[in-house]
């Protein structure tokens, strides 16, 4: 029987890895609609989407969408300003797409689109001009919220076109090969095994390598491990984070600033907690349905996640202490172990 459903893109707005895993599942509910029931992701390189989500039936390929470099890369981007705009949408003429669907609320990402020559374009609309750019609706109204904005127009907008009934917790699917390589590199470390997500996007959100530190310095003393995540940019900071613990309990530690994110996504499955920044890692964890605690300060609240995600709160990062975290971290494991041993065995009697 002949596939009628279309040929589909999806252009994903945001930069950061922790943005793309919000929209992952959403990403997945499009592409039932689409055919094969697969889509092409249009996606910045800086959300090392082949690594995310790349691996999963639902993606069809991964499209960059070179706009916004990292700053190290101290470079223009492919697709920047308005030609670049142009540029994207006539790149993506030869793959045919019937449709496009723009989680974005920028209007000028619907000149991709237009460029593109794509003959359904759906957004979120939210503003004239981009609706007088797309095709059809349903709009949605921009979110206005205390929480993180892009987690509640992506689910709104799913919601709108029929693709959700309700806001979908996100989830990432680790790789095989990926987990094989974790696993030999947290080999030897004690558990409960806990992960440090040390990266920061921006100055404001980092907590800082003296109360890292301290926060591993409480768990190992507590007898379990723990292992430090971070990107080649903070190996500086994971090295000097190791430093300021005393040695005896190096035999407990582990830094990772050399793996890939898809090594990063299997690390966070197999281990017990994460305690991070405000940072892709530990979304990344969360999505794994590894309990993380994130040290947001006076920040929007992530409200994606209740039930994994655990945000400490404060008037500054400042006022956050690493023993409060350690304690909390201690006695949420201690009350699940207790509630697992008291819960009644469903094993029955031979």
């Amino acid at each position: 029987m002949t596939d009628t459903r279309p040929r589909t893109a999806v252009l994903h707005q945001w930069v950061g890895m922790g943005d793309l895993v919000w929209h992952a599942p959403y990403i997945r509910r499009i592409a039932e609609t689409s055919s094969d029931g697969q889509v092409s992701v249009i996606a910045s390189p800086t959300t090392f989407a082949r690594q995310l989500i790349g691996h999963e039936p639902c993606v069809r390929e991964i499209i960059d969408f070179d706009r916004h470099p990292r700053r190290e890369e101290k470079r223009r981007g492919r697709h920047r300003g308005t030609l670049g705009l142009w540029r994207m949408g006539r790149e993506l003429r030869p793959y045919g797409f019937d449709r496009i669907i723009l989680l974005t609320n920028h209007t000028n990402r619907s000149i991709v689109a237009v460029a593109a020559g794509i003959p359904q374009r759906l957004g979120y609309g939210t503003s004239w001009l981009q609706r007088r750019l797309l095709t059809s609706g349903p709009w949605i109204e921009r979110y206005s919220g205390p929480a993180v904005t892009a987690y509640k127009d992506v689910t709104a907008f799913a919601i709108a076109h029929g693709w959700s009934d309700a806001p979908v917790v996100p989830s990432l699917v680790v790789r095989q090969d990926a987990l094989a390589h974790a696993r030999a590199r947290l080999a030897g470390l004690p558990r409960p095994l806990h992960a440090l997500a040390i990266g920061a996007s921006e100055p404001y959100k980092q907590w800082g390598a003296a109360n890292f530190a301290a926060l591993a310095t409480r768990l190992a003393h507590a007898g379990q491990g723990v292992v430090v995540i971070a990107g080649p940019a903070e190996r500086e900071m994971a090295q000097a984070t190791l430093q300021r613990i005393e040695s005896g309990l190096h035999g407990q530690l582990r830094a990772i600033t050399d793996g890939t994110v898809a090594e990063t996504v299997a690390t966070m499955s197999l281990v017990q907690t994460c305690i991070g920044n405000d940072t892709g890692a530990a979304n990344i964890a969360a999505a794994v349905g590894v309990p993380t605690w994130v040290v947001l300060g006076p920040r929007p609240p992530l409200e994606h996640d209740p039930e994994t995600l655990h945000l400490i709160v404060a008037k500054s990062l400042a006022e956050i202490r690493p023993e409060d975290v350690a304690r909390g971290v201690l006695t949420f494991l201690q009350e699940r172990d207790d509630a697992a041993s008291l819960a009644p065995s469903h094993a029955s009697a031979s």
